[in-house]
């Protein structure tokens, strides 16, 4: 046997009255569709991996994160869409189309970029690495004593664990679990069976499959030093005579399922949250099926029986010319190889923080601002470790949506507990595709005498806050971190984020509020300086982008600068339409979904935006208000993208920032950054597609904070 692997109304919004939208070719709806804009944030990061000028290792970093990027697309957006057809939806997207005209220009737009992605890696970046000694070498052009080693490998890992499945009247067509891969093949008997009980099982050619391990690389060494490999499959289908004896196997060929994931919980489902996530997590398993990856050369009546089988139809088939599941060459990224990748970039550790007097002397005086990957993320676990042994520390409370495995920040929340403190850690159980490890942290936090709280039930606490209470003299004076990213040492040095360390005391009584709110249900309303979803973040922001168009119009200065993940509140995005109608100037940065047409005559002639996708996956979320001019601009720093679910489905929180050398930091040198990028940024255009920015001498936004102080 060989291998081969290959927000929805009844009808558009209406444009403004007297908006001109004869904008060149342009002709449409007023939105653009959010799943289509999301693929054309893809097509970027497929850009990104065919960069010639960035080291090997990190296009097939690029290649890879494309890949996974699909993947939960497919679970979560894709499957939203087949569901709504299912149960009869008829809801129209933002931009006027059903759920089934939506799948079909998701297909006609994906699978060139699929046929791309797999091309690039096996006509260029497979022979790139190649050529530095990085190889991964087919079984059967391999010697006899290579051969060997590796059906020992088989023998001894792969043997005891695989388990062949056959399809026949008494063998249903197996389960095959989200994501697995697996080869399929027919085998038939080479000879007559002379056991009477057993003939009946041996008469006839059937199909059978094999999943690969999970648990095991998928690339086998041949020899790790000299960066030779194998591939799992073809090291499996060489010694196919051990799983199928007496019997003749055909070729094998790959495929793949991507099936459901979304887990929506009803209100009246919530009453213990722990153990109905764990329910749900078990029911994901089996959820359905929603694509099916094959290799090119699967034979057509193989590929019948799996569509019928698994369930799925034609149009659900992606054929795959070259390596099935791209993100497992990953393991070559973490060979000794630093020439094929980017240098790491050098940590900064803010001066005014390595004083003596301590982190809390500090804040009393001025708030400090964390600027990540740049900023070493140790100065927010050094600050919770100090906290933890700080004798004068009474309470510690934290929200956590994702932290990561060996966390430093939970064993920090554990040593208060020892020491005495009370420790408060609101864990956010629902956060997509960490459920379980949330649950895992939650428990072993509650097991150390942590106070373990879930949040509300019907909502999902996306906010970054860390709150310490400390006794000074006669009384308490709070401590508070308040991000725009995880606490996660991992991912901070891959996200840029924004941190701000302050002792203000309106935002330290906030803080307190905040966690009464989400601990205690409390009716908490009214905030000093904090802006809280779903309680008054919308309203907030809308009046700031009212008070713009405002002042627009009345002839002073007006001015909006917005980075975000992602905008698609239908709500927010009419309001800087408003705003750009009234000669309000307008830019954003938005790095992947944006609903919002830009540059469309009469409608948003002067909006402007922009996509920014480079070495890290831009994180921060800032919003600039100019508030007439002068001293009295405002800046904005929070967790919160401009999405329907972040305003009125999520605890989020926005914070002002009041220091003035930090807001300028953030007016001018980061978004002022941003702005100027022609190396990562590509511009919006009002038909949904990007293009680059050229001209003038090449900036990158990205590298220009590397080994900046911004504590000095």
């Amino acid at each position: 046997m060989t291998v081969h692997s290959s927000i929805h109304p009844e009808k558009p919004p209406a444009v403004s009255e007297g908006a001109d939208l004869s904008n060149g070719s342009f002709e449409g709806p007023i939105l653009l569709n959010r799943e289509l804009s999301w693929l054309e944030f893809n097509r970027r990061v497929l850009e990104e991996a065919m960069d010639e000028n960035l080291p090997i290792l990190e296009r097939l970093k690029f290649l890879s994160i494309f890949s996974t990027n699909l993947d939960e697309f497919f679970m979560i957006r894709v499957s939203g869409l087949k569901e709504q057809i299912e149960e009869g939806v008829s809801d129209l997207s933002a931009d006027g189309m059903s759920a089934a005209e939506q799948l079909r220009e998701i297909g006609k737009r994906l699978r060139p970029m699929v046929k791309r992605q797999v091309s690039y890696l096996k006509e260029k970046v497979l022979p790139d690495l190649a050529a530095e000694n990085i190889t991964i070498e087919p079984y059967k052009s391999l010697n006899a004593k290579d051969r060997k080693k590796l059906d020992k490998y088989f023998r001894d890992n792969l043997f005891p664990i695989l388990t062949p499945q056959s399809v026949d009247s008494s063998h249903p067509f197996p389960y095959i679990s989200n994501l697995s891969v697996n080869i399929g093949l027919f085998i038939e008997p080479v000879r007559n069976v002379t056991q009477k009980n057993l003939k009946h099982l041996f008469r006839q050619k059937r199909f059978a499959r094999i999943k690969l391990p999970p648990t095991l690389p998928r690339l086998i060494p041949i020899n790790e030093k000299t960066g030779r490999f194998a591939l799992m499959e073809e090291v499996v289908a060489a010694n196919a005579q051990a799983l199928f004896p007496n019997m003749k196997t055909s070729d094998g060929h790959l495929f793949r399922v991507t099936r459901d994931a979304d887990i929506e919980l009803r209100e009246d489902e919530a009453g213990d949250l722990m153990r109905t996530l764990e329910r749900e997590l078990q029911r994901r398993r089996f959820r359905f099926p929603v694509r099916l990856e094959v290799s090119e050369s699967m034979p057509e009546k193989m590929l019948k029986l799996l569509t019928d089988g698994i369930g799925l139809g034609e149009q659900d088939v992606f054929k795959i010319e070259g390596f099935v599941d791209i993100p497992d060459l990953m393991q070559l990224y973490s060979l000794d190889r630093p020439q094929l990748k980017e240098k790491p970039i050098s940590l900064v550790h803010p001066s005014v923080l390595l004083e003596k007097k301590g982190v809390f002397e500090v804040l009393k005086k001025h708030d400090v601002l964390l600027h990540h990957p740049y900023t070493s993320f140790s100065v927010v676990t050094d600050f919770l470790a100090q906290a933890a042994e700080d004798p004068h520390v009474q309470a510690i409370k934290i929200c956590l949506y994702r932290t990561g495995k060996d966390s430093p920040i939970v064993n920090s929340l554990i040593r208060a507990t020892q020491l005495g403190k009370q420790v408060t850690a609101l864990v956010e159980l629902k956060a997509r595709f960490d459920e379980e490890n949330n649950i895992e942290w939650a428990r072993r936090l509650e097991n150390e005498g942590v106070h373990v709280v879930y949040g509300i039930s019907t909502l999902k606490t996306h906010s970054k806050v860390l709150l310490v209470v400390r006794r000074e003299k006669d009384k308490l004076v709070r401590y508070v971190h308040l991000g725009t990213g995880n606490y996660n040492p991992t991912t901070s040095r891959l996200y840029t984020d924004l941190g701000l360390l302050t002792a203000d005391q309106e935002i330290g009584e906030d803080a307190t509020s905040l966690f009464n709110f989400l601990t205690g249900y409390s009716q908490q309303d009214k905030y000093h300086r904090l802006l809280v979803a779903p309680l008054n973040l919308r309203e907030r922001l809308t009046a700031l982008i009212r008070r713009e168009r405002k002042n627009k119009l009345e002839g002073r200065e007006a001015r909006i600068i917005i980075k975000a993940n992602s905008l698609t509140d239908e709500l927010l995005i009419q309001e800087l339409y408003d705003a750009s109608q009234a000669g309000v100037d307008i830019d954003l940065i938005v790095r992947g979904i944006c609903a919002l047409r830009p540059g469309v005559k009469g409608l948003s002639s002067n909006i402007r935006v922009r996509s920014v996708v480079g070495r890290f996956l831009e994180h921060s979320r800032i919003f600039y208000f100019a508030n007439g001019g002068g001293e009295d601009h405002e800046v904005y720093i929070g967790s919160a993208d401009w999405m329907s679910r972040n305003l009125d489905r999520r605890v989020e929180i926005v914070v002002p920032v009041v220091d003035p050398e930090i807001r300028n930091y953030l007016k001018d040198d980061v978004l002022g950054s941003y702005l100027k990028d022609n190396t990562n940024a590509r511009a919006l255009r009002a038909d949904g597609t990007y293009k680059k920015i050229s001209g003038g001498e090449l900036f990158d936004a990205q590298m220009a904070f590397v080994g900046k102080d911004i504590g000095a």
